[in-house]
C-alpha cells in the first residue's frame, strides 16, 4: 500500500511512503517499509522457547539484530538495535509471555536518508503482523535542523549531510509520548522542542497509514 502523505504542516512534509504486511514465511510476522527511497524488511520470530540463559522469569526476552546493506554490523547498527529494543520493549507487553523470547530481525534494503525512522516503522508493523500485544503503536519520526534554524521532516541522506542537527523520534500513539530519542549535531532546547512537535504533529498521519495497511492486509483474508 502506497500514500502520499500530506504536509503534517505548513512546512513539514513526509515523502511518499509504503508497506507490505506478510512478505516472508518463516517469520510470524514481517513487514518491508518504504519511506522515499529509503526502505527495511523486518521479520519477527517468537514468542519462542528462550535459551535458559537469556530467559526472563517475568517477562519475553526481547532481541533486535540490524543488518546493514552491505557488510557486517558497526557500531552505529549496535546503537540502533539498543534504541530499536528500548523501543520495542516499551511498547511490547511481554508480561503476558514470561521466560519466551521474541527476535526481531531488520534487513537495511536500501539507505536513502531517515533510516532510523524507517526501521521503528518497520518494526512496529512487523510486531502488528505478529499479532503480538501492545500496550500502543509507535512511530519514528527524523527531523533535520537546517543552518538557517528551519526544520524538515524525513530528510534524505543529502538533507541530513548539511543539516546542524539531526533528530528521531519513536513516538506513542496513545498519548504522543516519547519512547525513546536520539540527536546528532547541536541544537537548542527550544529548537529541540520543535522538532518534537513537528514529529508529533507528523505522528498523527503515520498511524493513520498503519491503521489502514493493518485494515488492507486483512480485508483480503
Amino acid at each position: 500500500m502506497a500514500v502520499e502523505p500530506e504536509a503534517a504542516d505548513g512546512q513539514c512534509r513526509l515523502r511518499p511512503f509504503s508497506c507490505e504486511l506478510g512478505l516472508l514465511s518463516r517469520p510470524d510476522g514481517s513487514a518491508a517499509f518504504l519511506q522515499g527511497d529509503t526502505s527495511v524488511l523486518a521479520g519477527l520470530y517468537g514468542p519462542a522457547e528462550a535459551k535458559l540463559s537469556k530467559e526472563l522469569p517475568d517477562r519475553a526476552a526481547l532481541e533486535v539484530l540490524l543488518r546493514p546493506k552491505v557488510g557486517l554490523p558497526g557500531v552505529l547498527e549496535r546503537s540502533r538495535e539498543q534504541l530499536l529494543r528500548q523501543t520495542c520493549e516499551a511498547a511490547v507487553l511481554g508480561a503476558l509471555h514470561p521466560r519466551t523470547a521474541v527476535s526481531l530481525v531488520l534487513q537495511v534494503l536500501s539507505d536513502a536518508g531517515s533510516l532510523l525512522s524507517c526501521c521503528l516503522n518497520a518494526a512496529c508493523m512487523a510486531l502488528l503482523d505478529a499479532g503480538l500485544p501492545l500496550a500502543a503503536l509507535f512511530c519514528g519520526v527524523t527531523c533535520a535542523l537546517q543552518p538557517d534554524g528551519a526544520i524538515l521532516l524525513d530528510p534524505t541522506a543529502r538533507q541530513e549531510q548539511e543539516a546542524r542537527a539531526v533528530l528521531t523520534f519513536a513516538i506513542a500513539s496513545s498519548d504522543r509520548k516519547v519512547l525513546t530519542a536520539t540527536t546528532k549535531g547541536s541544537c537548542s532546547v527550544e529548537e529541540m522542542q520543535q522538532c518534537l512537535a513537528a514529529a508529533q504533529r507528523a505522528a498523527g498521519t503515520i498511524f493513520q497509514f498503519y491503521r489502514d495497511s493493518v485494515r488492507r492486509r486483512y480485508s483480503k483474508c
